[in-house]
């Protein structure tokens, strides 16, 4: 996964540089996705009564959209989508800095407490 993703950034590190600031509009979309999902994440795993590494995993599933998976359909579309392609790349490097912070927030987010499971 680590190499198709160093593959796919390198491959389109320039374009995303070129039109950096059309692609900066859409950075901000991806991390409020991303804040909101935690909540929601949370209170998934609760209602489905989850352990709470159960309730992290859902949060974790919840926030990341796996936009490599649609990248093969978005390089093929008509020239006037160019930029979409850079829209995905540029959405998967939020992902990876989003993952990076959120694997040291969201285990003080939802916490085991002592003789019980509560997320906070």
């Amino acid at each position: 996964m680590m190499l198709t993703l160093a593959i796919v950034v390198a491959s389109q590190i320039g374009g995303v540089s070129a039109q950096l600031d059309s692609l900066l509009l859409a950075i901000p979309v991806y991390v409020l996705f991303a804040a909101i999902m935690v909540p929601i994440g949370a209170v998934a795993g609760k209602v489905a009564r989850l352990d709470i590494p159960g309730q992290r995993a859902v949060v974790f599933s919840g926030a990341t959209r796996n936009s490599l998976v649609v990248l093969p359909l978005v390089l093929a579309l008509p020239a006037a989508f160019a930029l979409t392609p850079l829209v995905v790349v540029t959405q998967t490097l939020v992902e990876l800095i989003v993952m990076v912070i959120f694997v040291r927030l969201i285990p003080r987010f939802l916490t085991l407490r002592v003789g019980r499971q509560e997320a906070l």
